[in-house]
């Protein structure tokens, strides 16, 4: 047997032990690469842990990541978000499905200005329940959509899990918020085109409302919904009309947020010291698991893995579109063990050389990745947006997964569909670019 396949399942081996034990992912990361490099090389691990250390983190795009943590916080924290489901209940209200709607569009749009899953789902979940809960609605599917459009904070941009994916595969990050524009505007239609199909069958899923809303009721609505536009088209904006990078477009978000957080006098001490904190805990969560995705993916390009890996898939005469499937049942397997930007880190070293060599796009890789990472936030028993809504409502975490079961699917089928036509990703940023 190659000394390259013993070296690849003696380090799988030790990564699975400290993953099973609970060591934190970016620790595992950087023991495995350590013991790679320093038993099965030359190299002095120590002196290449020193330069990534260095070098993954002093790189100018990563400063867009507090920046929008930090833009996510303020929102969160204000009392815009409340604001944004007000101005849409009587926009949305004729639809069948009602709030169901104003669930996927406040989520789709707080996504565009958190860039987190988590929050989004929490933020939107805390508002939309107790009044679907005083209305009526049928329960699992307000878990459905609520879990579902929560995963949008990674899709659409500014996402997190977007810049930790184009600083590891070195994708440019502006190319990736414009490919990720499309996509998420079709899974939004896709849940919103589920709930109209349900609603119409099956009328007791969102009981009808007797509440009318006046032309004035509409006017009013508008200055509810009008900052989070202004925001988004402030942050998207400058970056795709070539005004700003995407960290100083990060920066004018963080200054539009806090401006809007003053204006309806929200920015009080504890919402501005809870905001810092936040996007200093999570900011400082990311880094350490870029620097450690870094170090891993050096390790193993000295071992040769990935060159290996390439080789043997090459041997085996698989299609593209049959090392997708493989590669798609391996990220719904890892969804069920790990969060989003671990996935990234851990399978970016592997899979993107095989990728590259299948002749994909690492772009649209990305929106790719990005999408099956959606789908981990629904995939028990990690998927974050099940604990969300666990925590949000004290609802069984297995009732919450069965009920999120047709979100799931059809964002495989949105897979599916980028995958058939991937012109619906790369469209958008060949136009811009």
């Amino acid at each position: 047997m190659d000394p390259i396949y013993i070296i690849s399942l003696t380090l799988a081996l030790i990564l699975a032990f400290f993953l099973v034990s609970t060591v934190w992912i970016a620790v595992t990361l950087f023991i495995v690469g350590l013991l790679g490099i320093t038993i099965f090389t030359d190299f002095d691990a120590i002196k290449i842990l020193a330069n990534i250390l260095w070098g993954s983190t002093a790189q100018s795009s990563l400063f867009a990541l507090p920046l929008f943590v930090l833009m996510g916080e303020v929102i969160f924290r204000s009392r815009m978000s409340a604001n944004l489901f007000s101005g849409l209940n009587p926009l949305l209200h004729k639809l069948p499905g009602r709030l169901l709607h104003v669930t996927v569009v406040a989520s789709a749009m707080f996504a565009a200005v958190s860039g987190s899953s988590a929050a989004t789902c929490a933020t939107v979940g805390k508002i939309v329940l107790p009044e679907m809960d005083a209305r009526d609605y049928n329960r699992k599917m307000v878990y459905a959509i609520l879990g579902g459009s929560g995963t949008l904070g990674f899709l659409i941009p500014p996402s997190m899990v977007m810049i930790v994916y184009g600083i590891t595969a070195n994708v440019s990050i502006g190319q990736l918020f414009i490919a990720g524009i499309i996509p998420g505007i079709i899974i939004a239609l896709v849940f919103m085109l589920y709930i109209i199909i349900r609603a119409m069958f099956n009328p007791s899923l969102a009981p009808a409302d007797d509440t009318t809303y006046t032309t004035r009721d509409y006017f009013r609505a508008i200055p509810m919904v009008l900052p989070v536009f202004l925001l988004i088209g402030a942050v998207l904006g400058s970056i795709y009309l070539g005004l700003a990078t995407p960290t100083e477009a990060a920066a004018v978000g963080v200054v539009g947020a806090f401006i809007f957080a003053f204006l309806n006098k929200a920015l009080q001490w504890d919402v501005f010291k809870e905001a810092m904190m936040g996007s200093i805990k999570t900011g400082c969560m990311i880094m350490f698991i870029v620097a450690s995705a870094s170090f891993i993916s050096v390790a193993v390009g000295y071992l040769g893995i990935p060159r290996m890996l390439t080789q043997t898939i090459a041997d085996m005469g698989l299609s593209p579109y049959m090392l997708l499937v493989i590669l798609s049942i391996m990220y719904i397997i890892l969804g069920c063990l790990l969060d989003g930007f671990s996935m990234i880190v851990m399978s970016i070293p592997i899979a993107l050389p095989l990728i590259t060599f299948a002749g994909f796009d690492p772009l649209w890789f990305g929106i790719y990745l990005v999408i099956m990472i959606q789908i981990s936030q629904i995939t028990p028993p990690i998927g974050f947006n099940l604990f969300v809504i666990n925590g949000i409502t004290d609802e069984n975490i297995f009732k919450i997964a069965q009920a999120v079961i047709p979100v799931f699917v059809l964002m495989l089928l949105v897979v599916v569909l980028i995958s058939a036509y991937p012109e619906i990703v790369l469209a958008l940023p060949r136009m811009m670019w």
